[in-house]
């Protein structure tokens, strides 16, 4: 089977350490691929940092292609710009805190080259410490959110909907068809995103991932965990900068997406209680992330 090229594409911002191993073992995999015929191709988006991201990468990669913003326009907006910028045939899209094992971008590639209906595919995600960090969903309902954006969700920790979504139920060690997958290292069909329109830039943090495999889906592609695949991913090492702001932004991510894909299809009363669910948890969120800052840090925010 003839190898497609593959371009990755790392969307950067404020966290130089995280990126330059990011890249590090982007360039070290590539080398060692024996089916590459070709450079990887990368591309760093850098969202204005103010830390030496920029500088770094320009010293120690300088073959990478590097694309820096004057102002943070958000996650999807770079990863568009990333993607505009690439040719491969493939392209992952990652963050920075994600440490790819050995083989993991060609098993993507491979797997994406073998099954022309997928749309996307994406690793087994672990923590720091070997642990599993689940990276797939079922698609939400709108019982999900009452159970996620509501009281009944601290009442009731092992309801049903919850567990659902999160896809408890799921062996975690075979690859499988599933709803949607973590962007912090999503593997994308060029074709299949021409298709969709690529990421909606209304989504500054948040829920793009959901929205695109959604997209994809609706679109009759199809989305695949391939856990032959794997990286280490540090969860929050930008979005921890900025609590208060990054909550806000999760649930307004939140309220977009109820908005654009369920909302027209549920009659006022369930519109109105989904809407108070998220603003009510966005509120209290916010709260919370503004009194850790407040106090120090000696208060653990859980979001």
């Amino acid at each position: 089977m003839a190898v497609s090229s593959l371009s990755v594409c790392v969307i950067n911002w404020n966290t130089a350490d995280d990126l330059v191993n990011c890249l590090g073992r982007i360039y070290a995999e590539a080398a060692n691929d024996p089916a590459g015929s070709e450079p990887v191709e990368v591309v760093v988006v850098d969202n204005a940092s103010s830390d030496d991201s920029v500088a770094r990468v320009a010293s120690r990669f300088p073959q990478a292609k590097l694309i820096v913003e004057e102002q943070n326009g958000g996650y999807s907006r770079a990863a568009n710009r990333g993607i505009a910028a690439t040719c491969g045939d493939f392209v992952v899209v990652m963050n920075p805190d994600v440490a790819l094992e050995t083989g993991s971008l060609a098993t993507l590639r491979d797997f994406l080259a073998s099954h022309p209906e997928a749309g996307s595919c994406g690793p087994k995600l672990l923590n720091p410490d070997g642990s599993l960090q689940p990276s797939c969903r079922r698609f939400p309902t709108l019982a999900t959110g009452l159970m996620r954006s509501t009281i009944l969700g601290r009442l009731l920790r092992s309801n049903r909907a919850t567990r659902d979504y999160l896809m408890t139920d799921f062996p975690h060690d075979r690859p499988a068809e599933v709803d949607w997958l973590s962007g912090a290292c999503l593997a994308l069909r060029r074709a299949a995103l021409d298709q969709v329109g690529g990421f909606d830039e209304g989504f500054f943090m948040f829920c793009e991932d959901v929205d695109i495999c959604l997209r994809l889906n609706q679109a009759g592609w199809k989305n695949f965990y391939v856990p032959a695949a794997a990286a280490v991913h540090r969860i929050a090492s930008s979005t921890s900068q900025r609590m208060a702001r990054m909550t806000y932004e999760w649930h307004r991510s939140m309220f977009r997406f109820y908005r654009k894909h369920y909302a027209a299809t549920h009659s006022w009363p369930w519109r109105a209680l989904a809407v108070t669910g998220i603003g009510t948890r966005c509120a209290v969120g916010v709260a919370k992330a503004w009194w850790h800052h407040l106090s120090g840090g000696r208060i653990a925010h859980k979001g």
